[in-house]
């Protein structure tokens, strides 16, 4: 199903900042419209202090880029628009070229679930620098959030270590869209499903969900609670059981999962939403247990995140089924990823490119130049490197890897190692070109993805960095533009 189209019944051409339209108006205004460029979206450092990022959202970001079309009321819109003196910010004219436009850029991309590491590219766009413009706020805003809740997902579940996680968050999101998109992404992260009936509507994803508290206070006790709720769901029973007393409703639970048994039923489990949930779970168990249900599942829930599931392990929790919302959905303790969408060539009017580099007083904002690709290197099923090099000067040595960062770490990777090219075509001239393999597919490639990471690169604490940087021949062309840029004179003797 095309989410754009079904959430969203209207152009969402001006999902934009202003400033790309006021650059398009120039683009336009100077004849400039169809230069041809570069443009690259990469991120700087990973979420979370972590050691890996997820890749997410390209699917949607494909829907986004099917659907741009200015109709008539964006235009009436942006014809209002006035400057500060009063007059029209755009020309009729710019407006009609507006209307008549049609998408012509190329795109490639990572595809989904798969890890990437900072200066890499996910998404690459190439041609005419007005439309290449017009990307810029919707790739970053469609790529940076489902990136950054995989990554939070995929964390989560390593935390959980095989149990599965279900995906709570949907009341704690930051607006629909944050709801909807989180529970995707979560989904592609790892986790098994989710309390969002519209995620789940919208992209097949497995619904889960019970009973709240106020079930249980609307009734005159606990344990009819319980029972009328086991007799209105009997295919359906996880109880809450810490609305008044924790371990007395599980006894209560128990009570009429007995009942649910003799007239044919299963009781799925309890579940624990306050308290010391180690201490609670590991008493819960030997409740159930006791009482014959030693498969009856152990649901907490209650601000969950890693580090907690990772502490709640190390107490020797029982809990078999993780619950996480807030933590999950929002990203927490880092509310965005910080993708940013750079210009990194243009082609002459001769034909030729120019690569451009940005230069800042902080060296981890400037750029990386060129028309930019990432290749990957594996060994004995493990991921090793990678290198990110330029595809208009072509490959030099992409055995040695420079780290964008310190130009005194570097790599050297054996010549024999296999090897792939991460960015694939996903559109062509404007034309999609590329399938999206399914969101169960996905989910897969991030969990192959992450087996293939060293353990010291997927752990919390303090991760081992992945060799990810520029190819050699890359890094000396960047440091030239630098130079140059700097009006540094001086000939780079770097071997």
């Amino acid at each position: 199903m095309d989410t754009i189209t079904s959430l969203y019944k209207h152009s969402l051409a001006l999902l934009t900042d202003l400033y790309q339209l006021t650059m398009a108006y120039g683009y336009w205004k100077l004849g400039l419209a169809d230069r041809e460029t570069v443009f690259s979206l990469q991120f700087r450092s990973h979420p979370f202090d972590g050691g890996f990022t997820i890749a997410c959202g390209l699917q949607t970001a494909i829907e986004f880029v099917q659907a741009l079309r200015f109709d008539e009321s964006d235009l009436a819109y942006l014809g209002t628009l006035t400057g500060n003196d009063g007059k029209p910010l755009f020309e009729p004219g710019f407006l009609d070229y507006l209307r008549a436009m049609e998408f012509r850029c190329d795109i490639d991309a990572l595809p989904e679930g798969t890890a990437v590491f900072p200066y890499e590219p996910l998404a690459r766009v190439r041609g005419p620098v007005l439309q290449a413009q017009l990307l810029e706020t919707p790739l970053l805003t469609l790529l940076n959030f489902q990136t950054l809740i995989a990554t939070k997902a995929a964390r989560v579940c390593l935390a959980a270590k095989g149990e599965p996680v279900i995906e709570f968050g949907l009341r704690r999101a930051q607006g629909i869209d944050g709801g909807i998109s989180a529970s995707r992404a979560a989904y592609v992260g790892g986790c098994v499903g989710t309390s969002n009936v519209l995620a789940g509507k919208l992209f097949g994803i497995p619904v889960k969900g019970t009973h709240a508290h106020s079930w249980v206070m609307l009734f005159p006790n606990e344990l009819e609670a319980f029972a009328r709720y086991a007799e209105a769901m009997p295919n359906n029973c996880v109880f809450l059981v810490d609305t008044y007393n924790t371990l007395e409703g599980v006894r209560h639970a128990v009570e009429i999962g007995q009942r649910l048994r003799a007239a044919g039923h299963r009781m799925i489990g309890i579940r624990l939403d306050s308290g010391d949930l180690a201490y609670l779970s590991i008493e819960a168990r030997k409740i159930l247990d006791a009482a014959g249900f030693p498969d009856a599942s152990i649901l907490a829930s209650n601000e969950l995140d890693e580090q907690v599931i990772t502490s709640l392990k190390d107490q020797g929790a029982t809990i078999t089924v993780w619950g996480v919302g807030t933590h999950l959905v929002t990203a927490y303790d880092q509310p965005a990823l910080g993708g940013v969408y750079k210009l990194t060539a243009v082609r002459e009017p001769n034909g030729t490119w120019q690569e451009k580099v940005k230069v800042s007083e902080q060296t981890v904002k400037s750029t990386i130049p060129g028309l930019l690709q990432v290749r990957r290197y594996h060994q004995n099923g493990r991921m090793v490197a990678d290198a990110i090099y330029d595809e208009i000067q072509g490959i030099q040595d992409a055995y040695t890897i420079v780290d964008p960062k310190d130009s005194t770490r570097r790599k050297k990777v054996p010549r024999d190692t296999t090897h792939e090219d991460l960015l694939v075509p996903v559109f062509r001239q404007g034309r999609c070109v590329y399938t999206s393999p399914g969101l169960e597919a996905i989910r897969a490639r991030t969990q192959s993805q992450l087996a293939a990471l060293h353990p010291t690169i997927t752990r919390f604490l303090n991760p081992h960095p992945y060799p990810a940087g520029l190819e050699k021949g890359l890094h000396q062309l960047r440091t030239e533009l630098i130079l140059q840029a700097r009006h540094i004179e001086g000939n780079n003797n770097e071997e």
